[in-house]
């Protein structure tokens, strides 16, 4: 008896790989082994550039802050520390926001905290 293979199932495999692979430079969208190998690796990165865009977010915030803060002749570290003191539970994002969008609520933190 002759061995039967799932063709159904292993286009759909294939057509889904190469769909994932659709942009890619190259062999990289068309073969089918480079290709699964390329949408292996992409999955990979974009799983830890998930974690990796937190980390660059949280460190713009942190650049903003310290940029506005130095205006007033103040450091980042100080600054955080006295919010710490005074008892303000304002998080990075809004502050950032504050000192980009809105300076004048952003000195009013300031003035509170010194």
């Amino acid at each position: 008896m002759p061995r039967s293979r799932n063709t159904v199932a292993s286009k759909r495999r294939k057509k889904k790989i190469l769909k994932s692979a659709k942009g890619f430079f190259g062999r990289r969208k068309n073969v089918w082994t480079i290709a699964k190998n390329a949408v292996e690796k992409a999955l990979l990165y974009s799983y830890s550039h998930r974690k990796r865009k937190k980390r660059d977010m949280r460190s713009l915030w942190i650049q903003r802050i310290n940029a506005a803060v130095g205006q007033h002749d103040l450091s980042y570290s100080r600054f955080i520390n006295l919010l710490q003191k005074n008892n303000i539970k304002l998080n990075r994002k809004v502050l950032a926001d504050m000192a980009m969008n809105d300076p004048k609520s952003f000195s009013e933190v300031l003035k509170t905290i010194k």
